[in-house]
């Protein structure tokens, strides 16, 4: 190899080094972050969308042996705790005047019964919680692109899923049961999520 080759390989590793520099640090800058008044102010102006977990469970249920999404009696279900939460938090979004448009919810029935209990409504949606049928990689590809897409009409999507979803397209820290993440769709351009809202935190947000 000449030496003008070598200087040339070195520049373009040095590049290569500072451009993969910057993408990692514009990735790594924090969304800016929503909380009390200018939280709820947000979520009254519509256009968000409220991801939640599942509220508490009976974790000595599984889901090994369920035959379809509607055999309850063989998943991991809401314990009354989990009802009594859900019920809670649905009396502060409505006290707190957000407005709530679709509400999506994962075809198991502690998801179901989430969003019911919160909302009084859903529409099951396998794209709320993706599966192992898919590739790895595509796994959770559509509720990605559901982040990302753009709420209409002054009001916000509701989702009631699972936490490994929004781990794997979100990061950490996990969800916690009964937790909610508030994600601003950006279009073409994705996502970030501005907010989380623990269960017993809704009546700490500010009305004025």
């Amino acid at each position: 190899m000449t030496a003008t080759r070598a200087v040339a390989r070195w520049l373009g590793v040095l590049l290569l080094a500072g451009a993969l520099a910057s993408a990692a640090a514009h990735a790594a800058d924090p969304a800016p972050a929503l909380a009390g008044a200018p939280l709820l102010k947000a979520l009254r102006d519509g256009g968000y969308i409220l991801y939640f977990r599942h509220t508490a469970t009976d974790f000595s249920q599984n889901d090994a042996n369920m035959e379809g999404f509607d055999d309850c009696a063989r998943q991991r279900n809401l314990t009354e705790a989990g009802r009594a939460e859900a019920r809670a938090i649905g009396a502060a979004i409505r006290s707190l005047g957000i407005p709530i448009g679709n509400v999506l919810a994962s075809p198991y029935c502690r998801t179901r019964e989430t969003a019911e209990l919160i909302f009084g409504r859903y529409q099951a949606a396998p794209e709320a919680r993706g599966g192992p049928a898919r590739a790895e990689a595509d796994r959770y590809a559509e509720l990605k692109l559901l982040f990302g897409r753009r709420v209409e009409g002054r009001v916000n999507l509701a989702i009631a899923s699972h936490g490994n979803p929004f781990a794997a397209i979100a990061g950490g820290p996990y969800l916690a049961e009964g937790e909610a993440a508030v994600v601003e769709p950006l279009g073409d351009t994705g996502f970030r999520v501005v907010a989380r809202i623990r269960k017993e935190e809704w009546t700490t947000l500010s009305p004025r």
